[in-house]
């Protein structure tokens, strides 16, 4: 029997985004865009990497960046998939990716990150 599944993906908007990142130690979030292609092939990646055991710390979001205004300016020199991580509220890394390789590169540098105690 297959176990259910751990993790998922949430669908979020600017002001979710805004909360998750505060409420949660680490957060790694896709940002997509409706006609992109790259973005449709990276979507079972970045499934798989949101049910993987090493990532179940991290907390996986997706926004729909020509539907919320906070990712359109961040994403107003990018193209989709970009792809942000944030520690403790803070952004550690962003970057528009294209291959899985290039995703779980970035979600390992998340996960090995060790925030600062208080």
């Amino acid at each position: 029997m297959k176990e259910a599944a751990r993790q998922q993906i949430i669908d979020t908007n600017d002001e979710g985004l805004r909360r998750y990142t505060r409420d949660h130690v680490k957060v790694f979030v896709k940002f997509t865009a409706a006609d992109c292609a790259i973005c449709n092939q990276l979507a079972p990646p970045f499934a798989k990497f949101a049910d993987d055991t090493p990532f179940e710390s991290i907390l996986f979001l997706r926004l729909a960046s020509e539907e919320n205004p906070v990712a359109q300016k961040l994403m107003q020199q990018r193209v989709a998939p970009f792809f942000v991580s944030y520690c403790q509220g803070q952004l550690l890394e962003c970057d528009t990716l294209t291959t899985e390789d290039e995703v779980y590169q970035m979600l390992q540098r998340l996960r090995d990150f060790m925030p600062q105690s208080n």
